[in-house]
């Protein structure tokens, strides 16, 4: 295993690990995503029939609507949202998202995590001390 850390500012607090979902595009809350599963139903998006659910979810910014906040409110009550949230570029969006959903939630990482973590990476996020580990298999 090949351990990597980075830096990052801390949105909501926690500490969280689990499995890396990586996104490339954009991620939508309301109308986007089904919130007792967590499953992406935006049509052609590239996450599209994937569950968020129990993952590290890792994109580069929030898109769509202030019902964001909402959505992610209600997967949180379904128990279908995010282990924790690293987000590239943060906004009201997904700040409000995070904490409705009171998931760990970091952005401003030192480098860039599209490019270092991938699909299926065990990652720890620890916003309480800014710190993100990725475990990935050599």
């Amino acid at each position: 295993m090949k351990k990597i850390s980075m830096k990052c500012r801390c949105v909501y607090q926690g500490h969280k690990g689990a499995f890396a979902l990586v996104c490339h595009e954009g991620v939508g809350g309301w109308g986007s995503v089904e919130e007792s599963t967590g499953i992406i139903t935006e049509r052609g998006h590239e996450l599209q029939g994937i569950s968020v659910k129990d993952k590290v979810l890792v994109f580069p910014y929030a898109k769509g609507s202030c019902g964001w906040a909402k959505a992610f409110q209600n997967m949180a009550h379904f128990h279908a949202n995010p282990a924790a949230m690293i987000v590239v570029a943060i906004d009201n969006r997904s700040a409000l998202g995070a904490v409705t959903m009171r998931t760990p939630t970091v952005t401003d990482v030192e480098g860039d995590p599209l490019t270092v973590i991938e699909t299926g990476d065990w990652v720890d996020v620890n916003a309480d001390e800014g710190l993100i580990t990725i475990m990935k298999q050599e």
